[in-house]
């Protein structure tokens, strides 16, 4: 049997340094040392050989790279919950197991939504900008007037784990839940959430609007000028997710026109290349990509692919196997 350390594998992206060193013990490893986003080709030619792939939601793994890294490739680990970026239907049929990284980074990302729902209400942006430029002339009463949170709808969509982290924290801020699943969570998950059975009246009452929902192919676009008109006057959208659910015309347009008061964005489509008109809004807090940007987070995710890894090579089944 080939010993473990001779096994190839091709690292994407720069993972934190304590599961590079693991890795390294572990496979001869190949790194994509400057950290780029590579491109699809870029990943079929520097990975050819590999045995495991380790990834991130930057990649797109396509069937065209499936295809060229076979018959060596038998796993690939994406550092993500998410897995849009995989063409898993190619994957199975090639025979490639998928391992993901839930439940590891549910804190993580709780904490940056509600960073997103404190600056979008309070203008954080604008406040903080106000100080570090010295046009701050002191208090006065009516002064960069926000959104409270006590007693506001805090509308999630998707209350999964991430959600249902989210939930537990604003609760403490003294916001009402509501939410909308393709399910009703059973009552000791809820916890006195409210369930909406349509997204659409999810967003009628949606002071706030929170996307968490996982990415689907079906769900692109799904926040367009039709829905955000249906929110109330003056709501605010924060997004976690993938930023391709938002229709950044539609947001941007009620933005601007005062249809909404505010938003919070992680994530953008097209990332890094974001609509540029958001860098001109006052009412936008932006913060790039950061859900799961913590060290011991990062670390926990590098860990749960390995050890993933460690249950298919001993025959058992891993608890973060997608195919």
């Amino acid at each position: 049997m080939k010993s473990i350390s001779s096994r190839k594998a091709f690292l994407c992206r720069r993972f934190t340094s304590a599961v590079e060193e693991e890795l390294g013990k572990r496979f001869a490893l190949q790194t994509n040392r400057d950290d780029s986003i590579l491109s699809a080709s870029e990943i079929a030619e520097k990975a050819k050989g590999s045995e495991v792939l380790f990834v991130t939601a930057t990649e797109v793994i396509n069937a065209d790279v499936l295809r060229s890294l076979q018959p060596a490739l038998t796993t690939i680990a994406t550092l993500s919950v998410g897995y849009d970026h995989i063409d898993m239907a190619a994957a199975r049929s090639c025979g490639i197991k998928v391992l993901h990284t839930p439940d590891v980074l549910s804190d993580a990302c709780a904490e940056i939504a509600m960073l997103l729902v404190l600056n979008a209400c309070r203008r954080g942006y604008e406040a903080d900008r106000m100080v570090r430029s010295g046009a701050w002339q002191g208090w006065a009463p009516t002064q960069l007037l926000g959104r409270g949170l006590v007693g506001r709808r805090l509308c999630i969509f998707g209350m999964g784990r991430i959600g249902r982290a989210i939930a537990t924290r604003a609760r403490g801020f003294g916001l009402e839940i509501h939410y909308h699943n393709r399910t009703r969570l059973s009552p000791d998950l809820e916890q006195g959430a409210i369930y909406h059975e349509s997204l659409d009246d999810l967003l009628a009452a949606s002071d706030i609007f929170l996307i968490a929902a996982p990415g689907r192919p079906e769900l692109k676009g799904m926040l367009d000028g039709e829905r955000i008109a249906r929110m109330p006057a003056g709501g605010v959208v924060v997004n976690i997710s993938r930023g391709d659910l938002i229709d950044d015309n539609a947001l941007i347009e009620a933005l601007q026109s005062g249809q909404l008061f505010a938003a919070g964005l992680d994530v953008f489509a097209s990332e890094p290349n974001i609509d540029p008109r958001y860098r001109t809004l006052d009412n936008v807090f932006l913060t790039p990509h950061i859900g799961s940007a913590t060290d011991d987070t990062r670390d926990a995710m590098g860990w749960l692919l390995i050890r993933g890894i460690e249950a298919i090579d001993d025959g058992r089944v891993p608890t973060n196997l997608l195919s």
